[in-house]
């Protein structure tokens, strides 16, 4: 009778075991170096230099960050420019500029947690695109440390970093990292290199 409460008693704490875990999955632990974070904007589809690409060129950086550090990532994302060819997306890029205009982007992130936080995106027409200035003024950086990074075909980092120095006056904006467009799938060493720079 005794060894056979014993076993009832372990099956029901098996049972309820197994039922715990349906209702509350365990939650995933952060990645290493979870303090720190890539915020960035990517546009695949048509792009110079290097056509029409799945992938944006931005998003391979940001993927390379993430791979060499721990970061996590937070990809602001717009739909506004989905399927436009290449001149045209570059004259509507010039208009939202010229214009100040600030178009909306999809989700939400806390950056609180967060001490070193990556920013990166394609320069157009000197600067990041527009919708990045739309998440500058959303999120308060202050005393972060911010790292700028660009792809580009020969705008280096632009006015990128003195714009990021700009909207976020009172964080610690470090030394910038430039790619072209077309080189970023054989970059990841330099891209390494630039993280290694910023430990120093």
């Amino acid at each position: 009778m005794k060894n056979l409460l014993i076993a009832a008693l372990t099956l029901l704490g098996s049972v309820s075991c197994n039922g715990s875990k349906q209702q509350a999955p365990a939650k995933a632990e952060p990645q290493a170096g979870g303090k720190a974070i890539v915020v960035f904007f990517s546009h695949a589809g048509d792009n110079y230099a290097v056509g029409n690409i799945k992938v944006g060129n931005t998003k391979i950086v940001a993927d390379y960050i993430t791979e060499l550090t721990g970061a996590d990532q937070f990809e602001i994302v717009t739909h506004k420019y989905d399927g436009m060819a290449y001149t045209p997306l570059t004259e509507l890029a010039k208009q939202e500029q010229q214009q100040g205009e600030l178009p909306p982007y999809e989700g939400e992130i806390d950056l609180m947690p967060y001490d070193t936080i990556y920013i990166g995106g394609p320069v157009w027409w000197g600067t990041y695109p527009q919708v990045m200035f739309t998440f500058f003024r959303d999120h308060d950086l202050s005393g972060k440390t911010i790292a700028p990074f660009t792809t580009h075909e020969g705008s280096g980092l632009g006015r990128c970093v003195r714009d990021v120095k700009k909207a976020y006056p009172k964080a610690t904006v470090l030394s910038g990292f430039d790619i072209y467009g077309h080189d970023v799938r054989t970059g990841k060493s330099k891209v390494e290199k630039w993280l290694k720079t910023l430990k120093n």
